[in-house]
């Protein structure tokens, strides 16, 4: 991965959209902009209609202008290509390039991100702007950074337009190669869908009932290929004309519901991994999201550092209920991203905006002025990221891998599955969340991703996998690993077919059992399950009737269709063990199943880490950080195992480190 161009320090500012206000603001701006220590700021992003007022006019006075007084100020630019948002002349001129859903209803100018990927005159548009931008723009001395387009897939992915189902026939084509391919890989002969001819084949728009699911799958994948399609376009321009200055887009890496992206193959495609993160505030710890965000974007990235493109000095305005931050509330998330393999801390925005859909969204000059608790903070994390710069380029620990697949998430959620309470999102926050709470450091990976690095890997919901990727969790166990596996995984294919045989499919050798059957619960039902020593635990949403094939059972159902059956088991395979959770229980019940599973792969308690607080370490040329972040209102201490400098007090560190209520230490370890 590459870092901005002649960025020495971690990167520090916003989006900054001094259209939206008088120049003589500009002025005022950068002397904040100092004040505060922005390093970096983002420019141009929503910018075509005033790049290009007309079809094929330009005006790059005020960019020029711009530019020129932030370089003139210390301050580096993320120059975007506007293309997220074309303008009204565009869409006047073309109105096919207007997304369609579905139900066959053509979106209208008036938002954002309203764009059919497949439209020929907008990647024409598209290129000619870029091409633009790149040849003036190239050798300024500001330009550290490219930012293609914005948010790829929010809030649009797919379209269903007349383009868009020519486009999918290509895309089939070269996919699958021929059309007895498609049927095959589609399962046409269910309910007489067979095709003849690639023209009989359209988008997968509303049915009386339910889609082909192979095809609905399919189509997610055309649409995020699609988009690939454009930000390579991009890209390719960008690298042929300003060679030397890193590409990239930013990625929403949080696991929504509205995710379009698979973010393995895009992470593989720019130059820098860039991510936007913002706070789900509904009444869960936030700081487990963000910590999970950030591993997911880092795993991305590879491992190598990635960058914190926007998030929120405070409350957000697109929630039900959008409340502020807590004082020091905003250090402690930036913090955590830096942590876990951010070289900076970027938001949205640097001004707050009077007008438009965001004006209630906060920003690093809020409406309330300098005058504001929320600048005091801004400036004094200006000043904690200049005493991190050290650890810029430095890479963060992992302890364990959880596996994770896009396509496998778009199928889960397909129609017809066998509960709709079954929620892979939901698994993954709650392994993910049990992992966190024993203070382990996770990568994600992908599941025929080279494992054999982790002692311990956990699959919280992986539906669909290939032949191939079982066949991968097999030699890792058998060479010594430690597998953690959930309910409903192993199941199909990539063509979400069902693997031949007993469930679960691909994932009955290393897990040494077969499901003769799901049998998920009903919405008010529960069951318990009874484990050693006499233990007991509650379950809810599936049950499965398992048989053992080498496994032994270690929790067993003692209520509930599946009474007297193994309800989690482990398997000796080889050198490594492989345990199954055959029911859903939540994080804190998760705990024991994961304490057991760590003893199996060799991982200690975390007993000096208090709980609340977040305890990451990076590591590098520059030497060996430790990052203590306390989430609680009280004062606490973390056991160190060497002594150090605490960077943002300048003081010595030794034998433990004094964490105080809300805030965060970052000890440079000798």
């Amino acid at each position: 991965m590459s870092a901005p161009k002649g960025l020495t320090r971690l990167a520090f500012g916003g989006d900054y959209n001094p259209e939206q206000w008088p120049e003589e603001v500009w002025q005022e701006d950068v002397r904040l902009m100092r004040e505060a220590g922005v390093t970096m700021v983002s420019v141009g992003i929503f910018s075509w209609a005033l790049l290009e007022p007309e079809p094929g006019s330009y005006d790059f006075d005020w960019l020029d202008r711009l530019l020129d007084l932030l370089h003139e100020n210390g301050v580096r630019a993320d120059l975007a290509t506007p293309t997220v948002a074309p303008p009204a002349w565009f869409y006047r001129a073309h109105p096919d390039a207007l997304p369609v859903t579905a139900d066959g209803v053509r979106h209208a100018f008036g938002s954002r991100g309203a764009i059919c990927h497949s439209s020929p005159a907008y990647r024409r548009a598209a290129a000619a702007i870029t091409e633009q931008l790149a040849r003036r723009y190239a050798d300024h001395p500001a330009l550290a950074l490219w930012h293609v387009h914005n948010e790829y897939g929010v809030p649009v992915s797919a379209c269903y337009c007349a383009n868009c189902a020519a486009h999918f026939r290509r895309w089939l084509r070269a996919t699958h190669g021929s059309l007895d391919a498609v049927n095959e890989a589609w399962g046409t002969a269910f309910w007489g869908q067979r095709y003849g001819d690639f023209e009989e084949i359209e988008p997968p728009r509303t049915t009386p009932t339910v889609r082909n699911p192979a095809q609905l799958l399919d189509y997610a994948r055309f649409a995020d290929a699609t988009m690939l399609e454009n930000f390579r376009m991009e890209r390719d321009i960008l690298h042929r004309l300003a060679p030397g200055i890193p590409v990239t887009t930013n990625f929403m890496t949080a696991l929504t519901q509205g995710d379009s992206v698979d973010y393995w193959a895009w992470g593989r495609e720019v130059d820098l991994v860039t991510n936007d993160h913002y706070l789900i505030t509904d009444g869960r710890r936030t700081e487990v999201n963000l910590a999970m965000a950030a591993d997911l974007t880092r795993s991305v990235a590879g491992g190598a550092p990635w960058l914190l493109l926007e998030h929120s000095t405070s409350g957000v305005n697109w929630q039900p209920r959008n409340p502020a931050k807590e004082p020091g509330q905003m250090a402690r998330n930036s913090l955590a991203h830096v942590a876990r393999g951010s070289d900076g801390a970027m938001f949205f925005q640097w001004r707050q905006s009077r007008r438009g859909a965001e004006k209630f969204h906060s920003a690093m000059v809020p409406h309330a002025g300098t005058d504001s608790r929320v600048w005091r903070e801004v400036v004094q994390l200006g000043a904690d990221l200049e005493a991190l710069a050290p650890v810029r380029g430095t890479r963060t620990v992992a302890d364990a891998a959880v596996l994770w697949d896009w396509a496998s998430w778009w199928a889960q959620r397909l129609e017809w599955r066998p509960t709709e309470d079954h929620d892979a999102r939901e698994r993954a926050d709650s392994f993910y969340k049990s992992l966190y709470d024993r203070h382990l450091t996770v990568d994600f990976a992908h599941p025929a991703a080279d494992l054999s690095g982790y002692p311990l890997v956990v699959v919280p919901a992986l539906y669909l996998m290939t032949e191939a990727a079982g066949r991968n969790l097999r030699s890792y166990v058998e060479n010594g690993g430690t597998l953690v596996v959930s309910y409903f995984s192993g199941i199909v294919d990539e063509h979400d077919a069902v693997h031949p045989g007993p469930y679960p499919g691909a994932l009955r050798d290393v897990l040494g059992l077969t499901v003769e059957e799901f049998s998920p619960l009903l919405s008010s039902e529960r069951v318990r399950i009874t484990g050693p020593g006499g233990a007991e635990l509650s379950a809810d949403v599936w049950t499965e009737f398992v048989v053992e094939r080498g496994a032994e059972a270690v929790w067993t159902y003692a209520d509930g269709p599946a009474a007297g059956r193994p309800a989690v088991t482990r398997h000796r395979l080889g050198q490594g063990t492989a345990w199954y959770v055959s029911t859903r229980l939540g994080a804190r019940e998760l705990d024991l199943i994961l304490a057991a599973a760590g003893e199996d792969a060799g991982i200690a308690p975390r007993t000096g880490i208090p709980y609340g607080v977040e305890v990451v370490s990076r590591e590098g040329d520059t030497g060996s950080y430790l990052f203590a972040i306390n989430h609680t209102a009280d004062d606490a201490k973390v056991a160190l195992g060497a002594p150090g400098t605490e960077l943002l007090t300048g003081e010595r560190a030794t034998g433990h480190l004094a964490v105080p209520a809300g805030a965060v230490r970052v000890v440079h370890l000798d």
